[in-house]
């Protein structure tokens, strides 16, 4: 019998449409001899839709809107309701909700509720590494390098000022939502103009703004897999062209704005001093399943993290998949991989004990 994938992906956040292109290059790359896919679609008004396979692999442009087909709504009853295991219609979810609501712990969250087995990280991590300045804070106290950097909650933006972040962080400096990925809201300032037009727009997409130090050197990145003892692959590195940051736009719209260089041209000594890095990061942040570390490597040979994403993108540019297939690892043995680790997890989780001890009588 296949193992049924339910892959769900879209959501209300920004990322809704690079989930989308995660999501059809899954249903494309896993193995139809063990695998059979249910997707199950967030609309941006956050209703959930089972659809056809075959509308998720059609092109986008002929897609309609979710909202109008509310003959698909998707009930959450015969998904995990069931009497037992070989009831269920879905073996193992595949969460590929990007962004807020999909990677922040939260879709985590309602399927642990429901005793699930799921692609990726629990609640926990998945809260931590989506959250920049707790992700930071805690890297810090693990004694493992990161930029410099400084948090602004909504109720400290009115007293942000301009002189006081770049004497701490130096000039230019970056400002971005703590809470979101695939560089949404991300800006590079100059001076209080910009400082003030960016931080406005930042709380459009969070309550905390992460200010950071403009990092001169490559943009290093590594992919990492596995559980208890999980593995790295080999570098890449991100070489942009055009723009001055790897921004939205250039990650998944642009054609020439950046060159992804996979192997990255390292020497030994530094390819392992990333990889311990990494694995390192993976297991202070308690990430399971996978996660991509992101790196600046400066001129002297320092890395410096710059964060983790334990739901990196699967199109057809992102990194994750093509450093794994660089390292010997197929996209399709990859997925595989992924579902085993979930399974894994879930049949650790359900091996804890839940009830109490009886109180022993003397």
């Amino acid at each position: 019998m296949k193992t049924r994938i339910g892959l769900i992906f879209g959501g209300q956040s920004c990322e809704h449409d690079v989930s989308r292109l995660s999501a059809a290059n899954i249903a494309r790359a896993l193995d139809p001899d063990l695998f059979e896919v249910l997707p199950i679609e967030i609309s941006r008004e956050g209703i959930w839709f089972s659809i056809a396979l075959t509308d998720l692999l059609a092109p986008q442009s002929s897609q309609q809107p979710a909202s109008t087909l509310p003959q698909r709504f998707f009930s959450l009853d015969p998904y995990f309701r069931h009497t037992s295991v070989q009831d269920a219609l879905v073996d193992v979810f595949f969460p590929i909700v990007h962004g807020t609501g999909g990677e922040d712990g939260a879709l985590q969250g309602l399927l642990r509720c429901l005793n699930k087995p799921f692609i990726g990280s629990d609640v926990l991590s998945s809260a931590v590494c989506m959250d920049k300045d707790v992700t930071k804070r805690l890297l810090r106290d693990a004694g493992l390098p990161i930029g410099k950097f400084v948090c602004v909650p909504r109720p400290q933006a009115a007293a942000a000022n301009y002189e006081s972040l770049a004497s701490q962080l130096g000039t230019p400096f970056f400002v971005k939502p703590c809470n979101t990925g695939s560089s949404v809201g991300v800006q590079k300032v100059i001076d209080a103009a910009q400082f003030n037009e960016a931080l406005r727009n930042a709380f459009l997409f969070d309550d905390k703004v992460l200010c950071e130090e403009a990092i001169s050197g490559r943009e290093i990145e590594f992919a990492v897999m596995g559980n208890m003892e999980p593995c790295v692959s080999i570098a890449g590195e991100i070489r942009m062209q055009r723009d001055t940051f790897y921004s939205y736009e250039a990650k998944y719209w642009s054609d020439d704005a950046a060159e992804l260089i996979v192997p990255a041209q390292l020497d030994e000594a530094l390819l392992k001093k990333g990889q311990v890095l990494a694995l390192q990061a993976f297991q202070t942040l308690n990430c399971r399943g996978l996660a991509r570390v992101d790196f600046f490597l400066k001129d002297d040979g320092q890395y410096l993290i710059n964060e983790l994403n334990t739901l990196p993108g699967f199109t057809s540019k992102s990194m994750y998949p093509v450093l794994w297939d660089a390292s010997g690892t197929s996209y399709r043995a990859l997925l595989t991989e992924l579902v085993e680790l979930a399974l894994d997890v879930h049949r650790s989780r359900q091996s804890l004990v839940r009830i109490p001890p009886t109180p022993s009588r003397s």
